[in-house]
């Protein structure tokens, strides 16, 4: 469905479809914390101009991502480093309801600065 504010939104969330459905898991975690990433930066906007419903709406997508994340470690076969990645998506989640809660946008920037890390990390298996 087109948002009539986003003329592209239709085809953005089309392109974002495929891409998933063709990923393999290593691309799947980099497009989920891309997007991410990309969704921290919107609830921070959102936080700053008190638009709370909209808020919500991001923290939410912002935790549906980071368990995601979480949900896709093997923590059989990963060792050390899928108990690490457990123990930083766990941190993440209760900042990201901290930084909801008070509303602080400021409280997002921890958050921001572990998946970079992650995300760089991950830049780095290739």
């Amino acid at each position: 469905m087109l948002n009539e504010q986003d003329p592209f939104s239709g085809y953005r969330q089309a392109s974002l479809e495929a891409r998933a459905a063709s990923a393999n898991p290593h691309e799947m975690v980099r497009m989920l914390l891309e997007g991410l990433l990309e969704e921290l930066a919107r609830a921070a906007g959102h936080m700053q101009r008190k638009a709370f419903e909209d808020k919500g709406k991001s923290i939410n997508k912002c935790l549906n991502i980071v368990h995601g994340l979480d949900s896709m470690l093997d923590m059989d076969n990963g060792g050390e480093v899928a108990v690490n990645l457990n123990r930083l998506y766990d941190y993440c989640s209760r900042q990201l309801v901290s930084a909801s809660v008070d509303n602080n946008p400021k409280a997002l920037q921890p958050v921001v600065e572990v998946i970079t890390q992650i995300q760089e990390g991950w830049a780095n298996l290739n």
